[in-house]
């Protein structure tokens, strides 16, 4: 499979999830059978909100551009200001920093994660060393670290380099040794998936590094839940919460791959990963990240694709991602991702 196909199908997969989970967010499990049926929410088009995205999509989507920026931990903390920018106005100003702070549809405040808030709002203060608590919000392991951290593993880091540098972005909102690692977890394993690996052998080389990495256990055992449980038997709703709720960084990752492993196709795995009574939209956003790296963009469900709230734009970040990073061209790209951490 072209590896263009996968990164567009991670980008748009985790919209996708994001999309689908967002209506049943903070609703529990019997709730959501009550309003949509036994099998819960199965279908987009049901979910009535015309297939809005949330912060999950928003800060992802900053990430791709703090990484087409100079992808230094300083230019990722100026890329997620200019996304606190837009929780905090109507629209775009006049003269915005960069192509996707002029995106209209990105201004909606759905919810963010009051890490990734207070997190941004403070300067940008330098990693600590992993095992250490970070500088910025030491107790915080909330799932927003994961649920922005796909673009890290589809511009050919390798899996090292990607868990590396997406767990120090992460210490800029989150300095739980849980919350970053899960989320260099995340991107090392969507490294490999996006690169060919199957999923279970993919899961196996991140836990490999995770037992290596001092504090790595939470994440670690987090997994090897997901992977007994998916061994059990099909998929359920009870067997997710089972695995966890996905509030938490590495509950998140673990539900995302859960679903990811035992859903029989990407529709499947996505309505596994936001049928539950917990942070649906985030579970769904990571693996919808994750099924799009595995099955690439004709592998995601196209009804539904056609009503993601801002897909032209997030396929359009998946191409400029693989122009940068893997066709090594800039040339048509520094209009829209001028270079340097403005706005830090």
């Amino acid at each position: 499979m072209d590896f263009t196909e996968r990164v567009r199908g991670a980008l748009l997969g985790g919209a996708l999830g994001d999309a689908l989970g967002w209506p049943v967010e903070f609703r529990r499990l019997d709730q959501i059978r009550a309003g949509y049926g036994p099998d819960g929410l199965t279908d987009l088009a049901d979910a009535g909100r015309g297939g809005q995205v949330t912060d999950d999509t928003q800060m992802t989507l900053f990430t791709a551009e703090g990484l087409l920026r100079g992808g230094r931990p300083e230019d990722l903390h100026a890329a997620y200001r200019r996304w606190f920018l837009t929780q905090r106005l109507s629209g775009p100003v006049r003269a915005p920093d960069g192509w996707l702070a002029a995106q209209d549809f990105l201004y909606a405040s759905r919810a963010p994660g009051d890490a990734c808030t207070t997190g941004v709002a403070t300067g940008y203060r330098p990693a600590a060393p992993f095992g250490q608590d970070g500088p910025v919000n030491p107790h915080s392991k909330g799932c927003g670290t994961v649920m922005r951290s796909a673009p890290f593993g589809l511009i050919g880091l390798g899996p090292d380099q990607a868990l590396h540098r997406a767990a120090v972005a992460a210490q800029l909102t989150h300095g739980h040794p849980t919350g970053y690692l899960a989320a260099g977890a995340f991107a090392a394993l969507i490294t490999l998936v996006a690169a060919g690996t199957p999923l279970r052998p993919a899961v196996d080389a991140v836990l490999a590094r995770l037992d290596a990495l001092p504090r790595g256990r939470e994440t670690a055992d987090a997994l090897r839940r997901a992977l007994r449980v998916a061994a059990e038997g099909p998929g359920s709703a009870e067997a997710v919460e089972r695995v966890g709720l996905g509030w938490i960084a590495e509950e998140c990752l673990a539900v995302a791959v859960y679903a990811a492993l035992v859903g029989e196709d990407a529709r499947a795995a996505l309505v596994l990963a936001v049928n539950h009574s917990g942070d649906s939209d985030s579970t769904g956003a990571v693996c919808g990240n994750l099924v799009g790296a595995l099955h690439g963009l004709s592998g995601l469900p196209a009804d539904w694709c056609e009503l993601v709230e801002g897909r032209e734009v997030v396929l359009q970040v998946a191409d400029d991602l693989v122009t940068a990073f893997t066709l090594g061209d800039r040339t048509a790209l520094d209009g829209r991702y001028p270079p340097g951490a403005a706005g830090a």
